[in-house]
């Protein structure tokens, strides 16, 4: 029993971590925040290339139909992982106390909230948005978000006309005239009007973060109780999607050909370039490189949640150890970008 014991406490100390142990269950699965896109294939690579497995995890990873979807998805107890905006978060935990859903891996270091245009319809800059017509999707993340940015940049919210929409027609709005501007994740929209014809020049996005919304994006989730009662599992989800997003960067093609065996009819180039966007602007931030990949500032993702509070009309927001924990967390030297 001498020897047990010592040889535990040698695993612990090799491991790094406290949660470096057998998951509680092996069978998981994840719904994403949308349909597979290039952004994604950390998770499939995760399964493919044999990371879950090696943490003791069998993973699925299902496509998703939006980040407040995914949440409800993830709170309902319907899936135990999702991936979805941590902005989203904010305003659900706040009306739901009781089925709490935290960050456990924050993937997208920035946020890719936007306004999106046509040079063609006359907006270069910010400011050219006051007054116009705008589609989005009612209660979206960007949507709510605008009126914040409004203010960053000088015009009045008010003046604009917002047209709803369901988010898969938003680029037909803008493409067709229909609408001036739209708001929505950078990522989708850009490559949505390319896929449409429209020339890259004439697209002109106004990313929130670059005008003062210092906002996390994208994250990995789930029930705050879950993984209270299945710490390994956690973990061992972090590490091995950790471990698929490193397995990504160094060979993203590969990752586009794993997410081709979910989406038969992806079109390999746009969702490689799609990637190769997010993980420019989002993942492989400043941030990231001096920090490694899931770093959380205390004092910034505080900033944030007052932000988002005021943008979405939550009187009573979350505290930060309510919305996102690290303890889940590879070392720091574990989590740095290749």
């Amino acid at each position: 029993m001498k020897t047990i014991g010592i040889m535990a406490a040698l695993l612990a100390l090799t491991t790094g971590s406290a949660y470096a142990q057998a998951p509680e269950r092996a069978d998981t699965k994840i719904v994403l925040d949308f349909a597979y896109q290039g952004m994604h294939m950390g998770f499939t690579r995760g399964v493919d290339g044999g990371h879950y497995k090696r943490e003791g995890l069998n993973v699925a990873v299902d496509r998703g139909y939006g980040s407040g979807d995914t949440v409800t998805k993830i709170a309902s107890k319907t899936y135990d992982f999702g991936f979805a905006d941590m902005n989203t978060l904010v305003k659900f935990n706040a009306e739901h106390p009781e089925a709490r859903v935290i960050s456990v891996f924050q993937l997208f270091d920035r946020s890719l909230a936007a306004a999106i245009a046509l040079k063609s319809s006359g907006i270069a800059k910010p400011q050219d948005l006051a007054g116009k017509s705008i589609a989005g999707s009612e209660g979206e993340g960007s949507r709510l978000l605008f009126p914040t940015f409004a203010k960053l940049v000088g015009i009045d919210a008010a003046s604009v006309q917002w047209i709803n929409v369901a988010s898969n027609l938003r680029e037909a709005m803008v493409v067709k005239k229909q609408a001036q501007a739209m708001t929505g994740f950078a990522s989708t929209a850009f490559f949505n009007l390319k896929a449409t014809g429209v020339p890259e020049g004439d697209i002109t996005i106004f990313p929130y973060a670059d005008f003062g919304l210092d906002l996390y994006g994208n994250t990995v989730i789930v029930r705050e109780d879950f993984a209270a009662q299945n710490p390994n599992m956690v973990a061992a989800f972090v590490r091995g999607t950790l471990a698929g997003m490193i397995d990504a960067m160094k060979d993203p093609v590969q990752g586009i050909a794993s997410l081709k065996k979910r989406d038969s009819l992806m079109k390999d180039d746009l969702e490689l370039d799609r990637y190769k966007y997010v993980a420019e602007r989002s993942i492989r931030t400043a941030n990231v490189r001096q920090n490694g990949l899931g770093t959380i500032d205390k004092e910034r993702l505080t900033r944030s949640i007052r932000v988002v509070a005021a943008s979405f009309g939550v009187k009573n927001p979350p505290a930060p150890e309510q919305i996102a924990t690290d303890k889940f967390l590879p070392p720091r030297d574990k989590r740095m970008v290749p």
